[in-house]
């Protein structure tokens, strides 16, 4: 038994949000023993809100959702026009996640999703700060937190380290707003697998977990010791999601933006129920109880 809830991101599962890949992702991610399933709202076309969230409460399962924005509709760019489609995209996405039942909401809530040519400018993080301000403000009347997912410099051009993450969630100076930890993003951008969990402490919100080429567990080379030995020494007790991605599994609108190009895995359940004695073990191996 472990003292964090463990998540697992549906593109383990499925592609998409269609009725019966809802289905097929509640019931493997609860056949693998996880607390959580983490949904993409990139697909919301096909997701009956409804539908799903009954879903959810029928297999015990809590819901996270996460998202990223499009250049088309990207609030860290100067063009109001944009940024208005961008703020749209997130407030459509908190009441998505309410509808749901679900409370975090996160992601790179901050910026379009993909590789910038330029550095990001004072007025586009001024429009961030904005939107996201107000966006807190609405998401805590619905008891939703928001996210600030740290992400690599390939994907985003405005949070690329934890210390960047505070500085926005600063900024932004809502108590909603959280930090969450990726350790394949880590393993690109920090120092090391310590200082971001010192410097972050109890304004971590939630943790993403993934190798450095994002397939099994213990595959690849991230020292996931040292990650757990962090992890632990601050005290934190939310929930550690893992995320992996294989071209055996084809999101119509993720696949290509997060660069998935080869099969990494071809059994998603197998995998997901690897991950979870993966993380278990690891949490168990660092408790007081040990």
């Amino acid at each position: 038994m472990t003292i964090n809830p463990l998540g697992i991101h549906a593109l383990v599962f499925a592609g998409g949000t269609t009725d019966q890949e809802i289905d097929r992702s509640v019931a493997e991610a609860k056949a693998a023993g996880y607390d959580i399933l983490e949904l993409s709202l990139h697909d919301t076309d096909n997701l009956d809100v409804a539908r799903t969230r009954k879903a959810f409460e029928d297999a015990g399962l809590d819901l996270v959702g996460s998202r990223g924005l499009a250049f088309d509709a990207d609030i860290s760019s100067e063009d109001p026009a944009v940024v208005a489609r961008g703020e749209k995209l997130l407030q459509d996405s908190v009441e998505i996640v309410h509808g749901l039942g679900g409370k975090l909401l996160t992601g790179a809530l901050y910026s379009a999703f993909g590789n910038f040519g330029h550095s990001l400018s004072a007025k586009g993080r001024a429009n961030v700060v904005s939107v996201l301000s107000n966006l807190a403000v609405e998401a805590a009347s619905k008891d939703v937190t928001l996210g600030l997912e740290v992400c690599n410099r390939y994907e985003t051009n405005v949070v690329n380290t934890a210390e960047q993450a505070l500085a926005l969630a600063d900024d932004i100076g809502q108590d909603n707003v959280v930090i969450h930890l990726d350790s394949y993003h880590m393993n690109i951008e920090e120092d090391d697998f310590v200082r971001p969990f010192q410097l972050v402490g109890d304004r971590l919100g939630y943790i993403h977990i993934g190798e450095n080429h994002r397939g099994y567990l213990g595959s690849g080379h991230i020292d996931f010791a040292a990650f757990f030995h962090a992890m632990s020494d601050i005290g934190y007790t939310g929930g550690i999601t893992f995320e992996s991605f294989s071209s055996a599994v084809v999101s119509p609108t993720l696949s290509n933006d997060l660069s998935i190009w080869r099969n990494l895995w071809n059994d998603g359940p197998a995998l997901a129920r690897h991950a979870h004695s993966f993380i278990s073990n690891a949490i168990a191996a660092n408790s007081d109880e040990r």
